[in-house]
This record gives structure tokens, sequence and C-alpha cells, in this order.
């Protein structure tokens, strides 16, 4: 007779993600046809970013670090001979939500901010390491789906991905240089970013190319607020299981999910690399 196969453990539950199709590649319309005019959803999620990008770009393009200084002293009205040059890092290329395919009807319809980014979380995404950078639009899609239908959150959690050929994606919708409310660090959400780079790194090591642009990315948002990344961040907590409701943590200003929280994030390999991200965001800020 056939053994009797061993009961599922209880609570479990199997969730089955449908990453939808890619987005068309970005270039002129065939034809000379005008192209596709974005939903409403679609149009604001862009527009956020319409200070550094058109309307309906699927890429946010880099700037050298003289474009980015010059770019923030004149949103502050602030006269460029007289001031001191700001400690931020160049933008990096971003690719956008139109960019890896986001559906904005997924999500919840308003932006919610906080005053400021004074940290950055780095996460894992605890997926597999063997995808190839083209198939990352379908991560992130997948990922995206998930947090919104099947953990019931407004929008895509982390504010940015990272892949492990150092491209930098924008996340929760928002405005990349804004400070956008995530859902990544239970507890320290608010003035905070969070950064998820694709894979589980555990055991393995993250590419070089990932770690960078960790550093990349977080010396220019970071360099929008003030921010040192290799400085202390004060930050009150909401509760988590490391730190009570209105508990103070003085964290690392580059730190990992687990310092906020008690948990394996971001991968023992990947947050023995945050000592070199700091020094490598703190360089291309030019200190």
């Amino acid at each position: 007779a056939r053994a009797a196969a061993a009961p599922l453990p209880t609570g479990l539950r199997l969730e089955l993600v449908d990453p939808g199709v890619d987005p068309p590649a970005q270039g002129p319309p065939a034809g000379g046809t005008q192209p596709a005019a974005l939903t409403a959803e679609a149009a604001a999620s862009s527009a956020v970013n319409a200070d550094l990008a058109d309307l309906g770009a699927s890429v946010i393009p880099a700037l050298t670090k003289e474009q980015t200084e010059r770019d923030l002293l004149e949103s502050r009205g602030v006269d460029q001979a007289a001031a001191a040059k700001p400690y931020i890092g160049p933008r990096p290329r971003i690719v956008t939500r139109k960019g890896w395919g986001a559906d904005e009807k997924l999500r919840e319809k308003n932006f919610v901010y906080t005053k400021s980014v004074r940290a950055a979380f780095v996460h894992h995404s605890a997926s597999g390491n063997n995808y190839s950078c083209g198939q990352v639009p379908s991560l992130l899609r997948s990922i995206y789906r998930y947090h919104v239908k099947s953990s019931g959150w407004r929008d895509f959690g982390y504010n940015f991905a990272v892949d492990k050929c150092g491209n930098i994606y924008e996340g929760r919708a928002g405005g990349v240089a804004k400070p956008v409310l995530g859902a990544h660090t239970l507890g320290f959400n608010t003035n905070s970013m969070g950064v998820a780079v694709l894979g589980t790194y555990s055991d393995a090591n993250p590419p070089k190319a990932a770690v960078n642009a960790v550093a990349r990315l977080t010396a220019w948002k970071l360099g929008l607020y003030g921010a040192n990344p290799r400085g202390k961040a004060v930050l009150k907590s909401a509760g988590s299981n490391l730190y009570r409701k209105g508990a103070t943590a003085r964290l690392n200003v580059i730190s990992g999910h687990r310092d906020g929280f008690a948990t394996e994030c971001p991968g023992g390999r990947l947050y023995g690399k945050l000592g070199s991200a700091r020094d490598t965001s703190a360089r291309y800020q030019g200190r």
C-alpha cells in the first residue's frame, strides 16, 4: 500500500504570481503614428519625475557630478558663484516604473511622503540569483504584484531596486528625488529609503556592480538631503522587534535591514559589504 503523504505545515499558502508582459521598447512610433496616451495613473506616476525626465520616459538619464550640483543649487535658488559645492554624488541612470512595466492601476492612487531622507536601508529580495538582467522587469512586476495583491500594501515596498548588473530601478511611486514613504523596514520607514538588491546573499557574494550601484544611488539620493554616507542617523522607531515604539535608534546612515528589524536580510555576505558601500558613496559625494 502507498504510504500516506506527510501533512503540509499549518498555514502554508502558495502564491502564483503572473508578472505580465514586458513593456514595449521606447523609441519613435512605427509608421509616424503618435505614441499611445498614458493612462491617468501612469501620467501621475511619471509627472512626479518631470524635473528629471520627459513625461512617459522609460529612463531617467545620468548626470555628471557638476550637472547634479548645479541642478541642486538651482532648485534651491542658491547663487552658484557664492555657494560652496554640495556633498552630492552624480545622479545615476534610473529605469522608471514605466521602463519596467509597472501596472499603475494596481497601486493606491495617492502618493505619501515623509519629511526627509536621513538613512538608507539595504535589503536583498531573497529570490534567485540566476536571473538574467533582461529578466529584471518581470521580476520587479512579480514583486510588485506580490506586495500589493498578496501582502495588501499600497504599492511596491522598496523605494529602489538594484540588479546584479548594477542597474537601478524606481520602486515605489512618488518621485525618485522625493522623500517617498516606503514599506521596507518595519519601524523605520519614516525619513528613510529602502533599496533592494535582487537576489539572495546569505551565502553568495553580491556582485561588485550591485554594491557599486548601491553606493552611486545613495551618494545621490542621500546627498539631496544632506546626509553623510559614513555618518549616523538618529531615528525614532514606530515599533519593531528590535526597537519599541517611540525608542530612539542611532543607526548608520547606510544600514542593513537587520539593523532596524531582527531578520537575516540583507544576507550576511551583502551586509558585510555595506562598509565598502559607505566609503564609496562618501567618495562619490566628494567627502
